[in-house]
């Protein structure tokens, strides 16, 4: 009988498979639950077993000596971070480095996302003391919450004033730039006054991964570690689940790629310009990023001290995966 595994993800495309039962195993039982914000903690959540986590949160865990959760290197959620940096069409900010001196807005300081935005921006040679930050909710859609997390600093990183949204700071010159994960309403429309900073920010995104070697990873799975000492091969079985639910998407994405006028274009282009491994899972294959992004956490002062990726993942630092059951379609 396969054991059950309650997993909290976002609605990440190419999990359709996994959600949809198209790929599946013989010893697990995925039970998604689709949610829109992340589960805050997994080890104290009883709605579930595991979750999408952000990396940033997770590598807090282990700086705190919290061993509730095992982290499993398969990033659900990956991406360059150049484009997530916006201001208005009006502007005259058209190059990152442009923005030392000026007032930066954040969705959350801590941030998996944001953290890989300031790394993009140090290598510009625009670090956190060289502009004033405001942490905030991007538009009036989102929730007032304590979006500094306790890495408020008077005079160079704090709450926005009164909870106004950024996007109207921005608009109305308060704010020079913002970073965001995800773009605001309005912004793919002809008449947004909103654009990225870089225009050609694919270049600079290209140039990154030929530079550090890799694609930044935001968010992992998390599972209880009660679950995985009862059951030791249950993570590299979801890993290899998850896997296949983006082979078999992107085989599908393929092959039905008229959903938007030019996603043959894209197809080809990332085929073309990125190594076919480029979104690998596991502990091996990313090694380099999780040391870079443990890196970044100590040097933004996130984390006091650099941990290595065998303290971030001790569950794979010295093991090898399973033969594993899974099949698709």
């Amino acid at each position: 009988m396969p054991v059950t595994l309650r997993l909290a993800l976002r609605d990440w495309d190419y999990m359709t498979p996994l959600v949809l039962g198209d790929v599946s195993s013989a010893r697990l039982d995925v039970k998604v639950d689709r949610v829109g914000t992340l589960i805050s903690h997994v080890g104290r959540d009883e709605a579930h077993d595991a979750a999408e986590m952000s990396f940033s949160r997770y590598a807090q865990l282990r700086a705190d000596d919290d061993d509730t959760v095992v982290g499993v290197p398969n990033f659900i959620m990956r991406g360059f971070r150049h484009r997530c940096i916006i201001t208005t069409k009006s502007g005259p900010i058209t190059q990152l480095g442009q923005l030392a001196g000026k007032r930066i807005g954040v969705t959350g300081w801590r941030d998996s996302g944001n953290t890989w935005t300031r790394a993009a921006l140090r290598r510009e040679g625009v670090g956190v003391e060289d502009a004033t930050w405001f942490a905030g909710r991007l538009t009036e859609a989102h929730p007032i919450t304590d979006r500094l997390d306790g890495f408020g600093r008077p005079g160079r990183i704090e709450a926005v004033p009164d909870e106004r949204p950024m996007m109207d700071l921005l608009r109305e010159g308060g704010l020079d730039a913002v970073f965001t994960p995800f773009m605001p309403d309005g912004f793919f429309t002809a008449n947004s006054p909103f654009r990225q900073v870089l225009s050609d920010f694919r270049s600079a995104e290209l140039q990154y991964f030929n530079d550090v070697g890799y694609v930044p990873g935001m968010h992992l799975i998390g599972i209880k570690t009660a679950i995985v000492e009862e059951h030791p091969w249950l993570a590299a079985e979801l890993s290899e689940l998850i896997d296949e639910s983006q082979r078999v998407w992107t085989a599908k994405r393929r092959k039905y790629a008229e959903t938007t006028p030019w996603m043959f274009d894209e197809i080809l282009k990332v085929s073309a310009d990125l190594p076919a491994n480029w979104s690998d899972s596991g502990f091996d294959a990313n090694r380099v990023m999780i040391a870079g992004f443990s890196s970044e956490l100590h040097a933004q002062g996130i984390l006091p001290r650099t941990l290595t990726p065998e303290e971030l993942f001790p569950l794979y630092a010295n093991s090898h995966r399973p033969q594993l059951a899974v099949s698709g379609s």
